[in-house]
């Protein structure tokens, strides 16, 4: 409860006055978002142990993060509803990999070994090996957890957006968001090991927007980066 209070506290959202309590937390945030929130947090802690051989979860977290943010003001700038719930399903898009980390460590450090090898996306190599994809786990994982069908499909479809049907927006957005986020990370020279995926071209029109959007978003971005981060990775997993 104090690490929930805590992220709704943070500078990130802004509320004008604190938060005292999670029923307090619910009426301003929303059930849905609040608990694709506790799924973060949890996750950061239960997959603390995993080695950084097998995944690094300094930049997995970082990378989600962002992603997260950029989602959050993609959705802004499309103008959607509750916008907040693009910053779950950004933060948890990738959260299938920790799961394959953690239960096939082995499996993924030859994708990632592949990966680097044959300068592939790993989800392609994922599926080579594995028969599925990191996206599929993500959303089987959430689906299980009861989380609302949307942030299910946002997450299991943000590498093929358009097979997404009713949640074609939200996965679009997750699309271009991450997209964006690898865009970023080339640019500040950071140690990615995936190529990042092209936008699909479909997109734009699917979000009524023009790639004049990647800059506007990345100009806010990294402010409110640096206050989601501090708050949904503590300092002490940041070794």
């Amino acid at each position: 409860t104090a690490r929930l209070l805590k992220i709704v506290n943070s500078s990130f959202y802004g509320f004008p006055s604190k938060i005292e309590t999670v029923s307090r937390a619910v009426t301003v945030i929303g059930l849905r978002e609040l608990r694709g929130l506790v799924l973060a947090a949890s996750a950061v802690e239960t997959f603390s142990r995993i080695p950084s051989d097998v995944l690094n979860r300094v930049h997995f977290w970082r990378h989600s993060v962002y992603c997260g943010v950029v989602a959050q003001l993609v959705a802004e700038e499309c103008k959607v509803l509750h916008s907040e719930r693009l910053f779950v399903a950004g933060l948890l898009h990738d959260i299938g990999k920790l799961i394959i980390a953690h239960r096939l460590p082995e499996k993924m450090q030859h994708i990632r070994q592949r990966v680097s090898e044959e300068r592939r996306f790993d989800f392609e190599v994922e599926q080579d090996e594995l028969g599925f994809d990191h996206s599929e786990v993500g959303g089987a994982l959430l689906r299980e957890w009861k989380m609302p069908p949307t942030l299910c499909d946002a997450v299991q479809y943000h590498h093929r957006p358009l097979d997404a049907e009713e949640s074609l927006m939200d996965a679009a957005m997750v699309h271009l968001a991450n997209s964006i986020t690898g865009m970023a990370e080339d640019g500040l020279d950071v140690d990615i090991e995936t190529l990042i995926q092209p936008i699909d071209e479909q997109i734009w029109d699917i979000l009524n927007v023009d790639a004049g959007i990647i800059e506007t978003v990345s100009k806010k971005a990294g402010p409110l980066f640096t206050d989601a981060l501090e708050v949904i990775l503590p300092r002490s997993q940041m070794n």
